[in-house]
C-alpha cells in the first residue's frame, strides 16, 4: 500500500519543503510591503458651479478652452439672479495634466455636501436628496464628450448639527455623512466628466438645507498595485493548475475509486485555479464593466469550497463517523456555507449587477434596500458563525480520537508504534497549520484596521494594506499547494525486506485487512484509515 506523500516523504525532505513554503510566504508579504504601492488612491474634487439658464442637456466643463460660465460662491451678486435649477455642479476626472488608465481597474465616487445652517432653511429629519446625474467620457482633450449614462437618483441625507440651532449659529456647517454616488467597474477612458443638478420644485429637494459646495471624492485602484497583483496571479495560476492536474493524475493511477476527501481536494485546487485566472490582462484592452462582479464570484467560489473542504477534511478523520465518504453526512455544515454564500451572491447581484447598466445605482439609497442588504449580511454572518462553531467541534473530536489512538500505541510492536507516531504527528501538524492560516487571516485583518496604511522604518516605507492583501493571497495559494502535494498518492510502492521492515509490512497488511473489514473501504492515507474505524473496542 503506497499511502500519501505526507506519510512516505522523509523528515528531511518535509522540513526542506516547509522551509521553502515559509520563504515564499515571506516573499509574498514583502512584495506588497516594499514593491507595491497602496492599493487605492482617493482624490478630492471641488465641484465647479456652472450656470445653465437654458437648462439644456449638454455637457458643462469646469476648465479648459470650452469651460462653462461659472460662479465661485452663492453670495456673489450674479448668483442672486439665478434659480437653483440654473446651477450644474461639474467635475472633471482626473485633475488637469493627468490621465486615467485601465490599470486603475475601477472608480468609485462619494459625495460630501457643505451645508450651512439657517433657521428658516434647516435640514429636515429623514430627508432624501434628489440628484440628476450624468457621466461622459473622452480619450483626448479636443474631441467631444460621449454620454455614458444619465440617471435621476435619490440618496438619504444624514447630517448632524453639533451646536444649538439658534440665530447665533447661522452660517455654521452641518457634519454630513458621505453619500455613495457612483461605482464604475472599468476605467477604459482617459477623461471623465460628471454633471450634477439638484432639481427643485414643490416636492423635490425640499428641506435639504442651504448647500454651499459639493465635493466629489474619487477612489480608484492604484496602477502600480494592479501590476503587482496581476503579476502574482500570472505566476500562481499555472503553478496551481499543473499541481491540480498532477494530483488527479496520481489519483487516477490508483486501483481504487477516489474517496470524498480526494474529490474535495480536487475541488479546492480547481477553485484556487479559477481564482488565479489573470483576467485583468484582458480587461486592459476591453471595457469590461463586470470585472468587479467576476472577482467577487471567484472569491466567493473559492471561500465556499475552502469552508466545505475544512469540514470534510475534519469529518473524514473522525473515528465515530459511520457515514464517511458521503457528502450527505455533512449536509447541515455544507448547507450553512451554501446558504451564506447564496445570500452574499444575491446581495452582490442586487448591487453590482445593476451597476453594469447604471453606475449611479446604490442598494443603500432607500430604507428598504438598506434593511434588506443589512439583513442579508447579518444572516450570512450568522451562518458563518454557526459553521465555525461546528468546525471547531469537529476538530476537537478529531484530536480527541487521535489522542485515544495514541494511548494504544505502547501495546503495539516497536516498528508499528514508531510508524504510527510519525503519521499522527504529521497529521496533527497539518491540522495546526490549517488553523494557523485562519488565525493569520484574522490577525492581518486586525492589523490592517488599526494601522494608518503604512509604516516607516529608516529609509523604507512598508505598505501594510498591500502586504496584507498580497500576503493573504500568497498564503492561500501555498496552503492549497501544500494540501495537494502532501495528499497525493506516493510513488513508493515497496520497501526493502529486512528484519524489522518485513515485520512492519506484515503488521501493516494485517492492519489494512482489519480496516477493510471495519470500514469497508480503503483511504488515501494511513491516518484516514486508522481514525475512520468505528471505536468498537
Amino acid at each position: 500500500m503506497s499511502g500519501a506523500i505526507i506519510e512516505n516523504m522523509s523528515t528531511k525532505k518535509l522540513v526542506f519543503l516547509f522551509f521553502i513554503i515559509i520563504v515564499l510566504q515571506v516573499l509574498s508579504i514583502m512584495v506588497g510591503a516594499l514593491i507595491a504601492p497602496s492599493p487605492t488612491s482617493a482624490i478630492r474634487y471641488l465641484a465647479t458651479k456652472c450656470i445653465d439658464r437654458h437648462r439644456a442637456r449638454g455637457w458643462l466643463v469646469p476648465w479648459g478652452s470650452n469651460r462653462c460660465q461659472q460662479i465661485h460662491s452663492f453670495d456673489e451678486p450674479l448668483a442672486q439672479t439665478l434659480y437653483a435649477n440654473d446651477i450644474v455642479f461639474a467635475v472633471h476626472v482626473p485633475l488637469p495634466n493627468a490621465e486615467m488608465s485601465p490599470w486603475f481597474q475601477y472608480m468609485l465616487a462619494v459625495l460630501q455636501f457643505d451645508i450651512a445652517f439657517k433657521v428658516i432653511n434647516h435640514i429636515e429629519d429623514d430627508v432624501l436628496i434628489t440628484i440628476d446625474a450624468g457621466l461622459a467620457y473622452r480619450d483626448d482633450l479636443t474631441s467631444e464628450w460621449t454620454t455614458k449614462v444619465r440617471s435621476v437618483e435619490q440618496r438619504p441625507l444624514r447630517c448632524i448639527f453639533a451646536v444649538p440651532k439658534t440665530y447665533e449659529n447661522e452660517g455654521r456647517f452641518y457634519h454630513c455623512d458621505p453619500v455613495p454616488f457612483m461605482e464604475l467597474g472599468s476605467v477604459a477612458h482617459k477623461y471623465f466628466l460628471i454633471n450634477l443638478r439638484l432639481p427643485v420644485n414643490d416636492t423635490v429637494n425640499v428641506g435639504i438645507g442651504e448647500i454651499k459646495d459639493i465635493h466629489v471624492v474619487g477612489i480608484h485602484q492604484n496602477g502600480g498595485f494592479t501590476k503587482v497583483w496581476v503579476s502574482m496571479k500570472t505566476v500562481f495560476s499555472p503553478w496551481i493548475l499543473v499541481a491540480t492536474v498532477w494530483y488527479w493524475h496520481r489519483i487516477s493511477l490508483t486501483a481504487r475509486p477516489p474517496v470524498l476527501l480526494e474529490k474535495a481536494i480536487l475541488a479546492l485546487g480547481v477553485s484556487m485555479t479559477l481564482l488565479n485566472v489573470p483576467a485583468e490582462w484582458l480587461s486592459l484592452g476591453f471595457e469590461w464593466t463586470w470585472m468587479l462582479l467576476l472577482e467577487d464570484a471567484q472569491q466567493g467560489a473559492f471561500y465556499s469550497t475552502l469552508f466545505c473542504f475544512w469540514v470534510i477534511f475534519s469529518g473524514e478523520h473522525l473515528m465515530d463517523q459511520s457515514q464517511r465518504n458521503r457528502l450527505s453526512a455533512y449536509w447541515w455544515q455544507v448547507g450553512l456555507v451554501m446558504f451564506g454564500s447564496s445570500l452574499l451572491l444575491v446581495f452582490d447581484l442586487s448591487d453590482r449587477g445593476v451597476h453594469l447598466t447604471n453606475p449611479f445605482y446604490s442598494v443603500w439609497a432607500s430604507d428598504i434596500g438598506m434593511k434588506l442588504a443589512i439583513t442579508f449580511i447579518i444572516m450570512a454572518g450568522v451562518s458563518v458563525c454557526l459553521y465555525f462553531l461546528s468546525l471547531c467541534g469537529m476538530v476537537r473530536c478529531v484530536f480527541r480520537n487521535i489522542g485515544g489512538k495514541m494511548q494504544q500505541l505502547p501495546a503495539m510492536p516497536k516498528a508499528r508504534r514508531l510508524r504510527y507516531k510519525g503519521i499522527i504527528f504529521r497529521f496533527k501538524f497539518l491540522m495546526l497549520v490549517t488553523l494557523a492560516c485562519a488565525a493569520m487571516t484574522v490577525v492581518f485583518f486586525m492589523l490592517n484596521q488599526v494601522s494608518a496604511g503604512h509604516w516607516h522604518w529608516g529609509d523604507y516605507t512598508f505598505q501594510v494594506h498591500s502586504a496584507f492583501l498580497t500576503g493573504i493571497y500568497g498564503m492561500w495559494n501555498l496552503y492549497v499547494f501544500t494540501i495537494i502535494f502532501l495528499y497525493a498518492p506516493s510513488h513508493k510502492h515497496g520497501r526493502k525486506k529486512s528484519g524489522n521492515s518485513q515485520q512492519t509490512e506484515v503488521l501493516e497488511t494485517a492492519e489494512s485487512q482489519e480496516s477493510q473489514q471495519t470500514c469497508g473501504e480503503q483511504g488515501p492515507t494511513e491516518t484516514y484509515r486508522i481514525t475512520g474505524k468505528v471505536a468498537d473496542e
